[in-house]
Parts: C-alpha cells; sequence; structure tokens
C-alpha cells in the first residue's frame, strides 16, 4: 500500500507536471516560445523528477515508513538506476542552464529536433498512460497510486522533453 505522504506528493508532482504543460501551451499559442520563457519550467521538471533520486536514495538508505519499498520505484536494479537517473539529471542541469542564459547549441532553434521532441514525448507519455492503465487492471487494489512512481515521473520527463521540443518548434 502506498503511503498517504507519497500519494500526496504524487498527485502535487502530476498536478505541477500539467501546470508546466499548460503553461507551455500557452506560452507558445501566445508568441514564439523565447529560452527565458521555457528556463523555469524546465527547472520545475528537473526539480521533480530530482526529488524522485532523492527519495529513492532515502528509501535505500533509511526506509521510511512515509515512502513505499523499492520494488515500488522501478523495475531494474538500482545499481543500474542510480547512475542512469544521475546523468539524466546531470544532462537536464546543463540544459537548463543553457536555457536560463540564453546560450549553448540546445538554444539555437532546431525545427526538425523540436518535432522529433514533440512527437516523441507524445508517444513516451501515451506509453505511460498505457502502462497505467494496464497496472490498475491488473491490479486494482492498488488504484490509484500504487506502484505508480515510475509512471508519475516518466510523465515528468516526458512533459520536459514536450517543453524542449515547444521551443524549437517556435521558430
Amino acid at each position: 500500500m502506498t503511503p498517504r505522504p507519497t500519494k500526496v506528493a504524487l498527485a502535487a508532482t502530476l498536478a505541477l507536471a500539467a501546470l508546466a504543460l499548460a503553461a507551455v501551451v500557452r506560452e507558445q499559442r501566445e508568441a514564439t516560445l523565447a529560452a527565458g520563457d521555457v528556463a523555469p519550467i524546465l527547472w520545475l521538471l528537473t526539480a521533480l523528477f530530482g526529488v524522485r533520486v532523492v527519495g529513492q536514495v532515502i528509501v535505500v538508505l533509511r526506509q521510511p515508513h512515509w515512502l513505499p519499498p523499492m520494488a515500488d520505484w522501478n523495475l531494474m536494479p538500482y545499481r543500474v538506476l542510480l547512475p542512469v537517473q544521475l546523468v539524466i539529471l546531470g544532462v537536464m542541469t546543463w540544459i537548463d542552464v543553457s536555457f536560463s542564459t540564453s546560450s549553448g547549441p540546445l538554444v539555437d532553434r532546431a525545427e526538425l529536433l523540436g518535432w522529433v521532441l514533440g512527437v516523441f514525448s507524445a508517444l513516451y507519455a501515451g506509453a505511460m498512460v498505457t502502462r497505467y492503465i494496464v497496472r490498475m487492471r491488473r491490479r486494482p487494489e492498488a488504484r490509484w497510486f500504487g506502484g505508480t512512481i515510475p509512471i508519475v515521473f516518466h510523465l515528468v520527463l516526458a512533459t520536459y522533453l514536450y517543453a524542449l521540443g515547444s521551443f524549437h518548434v517556435g521558430s
């Protein structure tokens, strides 16, 4: 069973990711996105993903009652997952700094990259929604948040890719 604080944190994470997505869509409709418009959104999504990584470390080291056991966090061995997540966080931070300073190779608009990221992010998010539906059908006792930590944070990453892609398409 997913502890109540974790359920609240997951719901808040989904709400913040949805607000980030809505902000990107709204900004894109109003005008071409500038790097400075996207930077705070990218930082927010990076911070959310960072919270997941920190949460996992806390579970490994302390196993607190307010967080679910490690089995609810991932499908791959943690010794493989943690380094991969740290690389992802490093790349996200590098991108975020580039957007905050409006400098670097990823701030140079590339419309094709934007479209690829947009399509990939939609497929990625769709796969996570499908994963959620399948999980809930197979494990109805786990509704609404049981075993969903990976799904929620993959949606955060999909939103990040969408925001990044939206900047590039907005040329």
